[in-house]
């Protein structure tokens, strides 16, 4: 689904415009960056938990080279899928 259908499908659901829709979602999204990127983490009831991790410095392999060199340390984001989306989607 893209941003577009995104938008179209929450602005239906809403029963709204798809201008206060695509705010709405804008508005989640900058709240969902601003406080993972905090270092803090979001919980979407019945979607998952979206989270910041530190990984440590380690040891790579460049796989075209066969090369092997100290990656610095760094951050990811992680989502941790909830049992309701899971369940879902199993059936």
């Amino acid at each position: 689904m893209t941003k577009t259908q995104l938008v179209a499908a929450l602005a239906e659901e809403m029963g709204s415009d798809k201008k206060s829709a695509s705010a709405a979602l804008e508005a989640v999204c900058d709240l969902i960056t601003k406080e993972v990127s905090g270092g803090g983490a979001v919980t979407l009831p019945g979607v998952g938990k979206i989270y910041c991790r530190e990984r440590p410095e380690r040891m790579v392999r460049n796989p075209a080279t066969g090369e092997q060199f100290k990656k610095e340390a760094d951050k990811v984001v992680k989502m941790t899928i909830a049992k309701a989306l899971k369940d879902s989607v199993n059936g």
